[in-house]
């Protein structure tokens, strides 16, 4: 079904009244895919030589410094243009941005899709504070990114986490069962709804079927962070996308796994539980009043691309990624993480194999300082890099000039494995070690007095901030959590390691931040 909440309203050029050309899929009338209506209002822009007393001050180029433009190229400045008041008119009486978003939604099977130039970050915050109020419980997965914990801080809203499952021979999280969440429902059935990461970075994939079964059960709505998920809906081999499986809200990013420019992120919505027009509400409250209107293209752009061509991309893809998983493995002392290493009883429901995750425990290496290496003697950069693996993400943009610079650099690594020993292991806790008690709500511990202590001295304090590896940027520690020896030694020696730990207040963990006197 696509989205209704523009019907009736359009002053503009109509959007079209073509068929969708991917054969075995109905539109209702009036749907023509070919249409790209952002990008279609630029060139009508350029057409028509409007010019702008607005902003963007640099006036379509005119004003950026020649080294700039040098390195940029005209294009993106004679695409940054006011979205309204330039794209649409000042009332946005053409409808350009809801016309894109109709189509978006028709293409996934949502019924209202809403574009974000501010990342997938905001989104899921938007929906956040749509399903709870400050106040209000939410059932979330602990393996959430940092921008759901940013949410939480920010709403005041109580998390009642969902253990993962641990996978303890390759110290991994999965997404949690549904018998999980069935739990936490009986245990907190005042709980305003569940907000699942699915997939993950690694590629690890959720049961949504099941767990939209049991929120609707309860008469709450699902949350998808799945971010790591755009390319989902258009290839039936790939897992099931969150839309398809039930869920009411949907966040992914069209920059990580699709062609938008960084920043691009949508959210789609269906069912009755949550209102459009306050999710729509939050998202405003949020997010920019100066949207990239090249962000916007960058969407618009990418719909049309998978509508016309996504299955056939995705299907080479997929090929491509399974010839790739293969010379890999052929490597000495390496594995990539398959199928059979991340599904099962007690482990992921289903598998994305395009993040393509090499497990280096075998040569006994970190992925911190392989990425260094691969980065430094290849120009070769890494998606991902934990205590002992690396993720090299695969998209349909690649082909078999990338693959093959990617296994040639990983042939000369293994090569090199000797001189990349890690100083000191990475002490990595059991899952029950790993798992630290929240005493008091983030926001509370967040926003207390606090004071910066030695770390040594921080064992059984409260966390103030978020200790977050990055990437994937997965927090160790959240504010309001309680502080343990396992997980600091975890942290000291990952960082000794190359861990990165952008978030905390000292990088370097010589200090940690606390909240004062707890």
């Amino acid at each position: 079904m696509c989205s209704d909440h523009t019907a009736g309203h359009r002053t503009g050029p109509p959007p079209g009244t073509g068929t969708d050309p991917t054969p075995g899929t109905d539109h209702p009338p009036g749907i023509d895919h070919t249409q790209t209506p952002v990008l279609d209002a630029l060139v009508a822009y350029r057409d028509r030589r409007e010019f702008g007393f607005t902003p963007p001050g640099h006036k379509r180029a005119r004003g950026v410094d020649p080294d700039v433009r040098a390195v940029l190229g005209d294009a993106v400045f004679y695409g940054d243009v006011l979205a309204s008041g330039g794209l649409d008119d000042r009332r946005t009486r053409w409808r350009v941005l809801e016309r894109a978003e109709q189509l978006m939604a028709d293409a996934v099977h949502a019924e209202h899709t809403y574009f974000s130039t501010c990342g997938s970050s905001l989104s899921v915050k938007a929906a956040m504070l749509t399903v709870a109020s400050p106040g209000e419980s939410l059932l979330i997965s602990r393996d959430a990114h940092k921008s759901v914990v940013a949410g939480l801080i920010l709403s005041g809203i109580e998390p009642v986490w969902l253990e993962p499952q641990w996978d303890e021979e390759r110290h991994l999280a999965h997404p949690p069962s549904a018998d999980t969440v069935a739990r936490a429902f009986a245990a907190r059935p005042d709980a305003r709804g569940v907000l699942i990461t699915s997939p993950t970075p690694y590629g690890a994939a959720a049961d949504l079927n099941t767990i939209a079964g049991i929120c609707h059960h309860h008469g709450r709505p699902l949350i998808v962070d799945e971010a790591w998920g755009a390319h989902l809906p258009f290839h039936p081999d790939l897992p099931a996308w969150a839309m398809d499986a039930g869920a009411d809200v949907c966040v992914t990013s069209i920059h990580k796994m699709g062609s938008g420019l960084e920043q691009g992120s949508v959210f789609h919505l269906q069912g009755d539980l949550i209102d459009p027009a306050a999710l729509a509400s939050r998202a405003d409250l949020l997010g920019t009043t100066s949207p990239s209107v090249l962000i916007y293209a960058g969407i618009d752009g990418w719909r049309r691309q998978m509508v016309r061509h996504g299955r056939q991309l995705l299907g080479d893809a997929l090929a491509l990624a399974a010839t790739t998983r293969q010379a890999i493995e052929t490597v000495d002392s390496l594995h990539v993480e398959d199928r059979a290493d991340f599904c099962g009883p007690g482990l992921a429901h289903d598998f994305d194999p395009l993040p393509t995750v090499i497990d280096l425990a075998e040569p006994g290496l970190t992925g911190y300082r392989v990425a260094d290496w691969l980065r430094t003697h290849h120009r070769v950069d890494v998606h991902l890099s934990d205590h002992r693996r690396i993720g090299a993400q695969l998209t349909h943009a690649d082909d078999e000039e990338s693959t093959d610079r990617l296994v040639l650099a990983l042939r000369d690594l293994v090569e090199h494995a000797e001189e990349l020993q890690p100083p000191e292991k990475v002490a990595v806790p059991s899952s029950s070690d790993l798992r630290l008690t929240q005493e008091i709500p983030p926001r509370d511990a967040y926003f207390a007095r606090t004071e910066d202590v030695a770390l040594h001295r921080a064992h059984g304090r409260i966390a103030a901030e978020m200790l977050t590896p990055y990437p994937p940027g997965i927090p160790v520690a959240l504010p309001g959590e309680r502080l343990t020896e396992p997980v600091l030694t975890y942290l000291r020696t990952g960082i000794a390691a190359g861990m990165n730990l952008p978030d905390a207040a000292d990088p370097s963990l010589r200090t940690v931040r606390v909240v004062r006197g707890r």
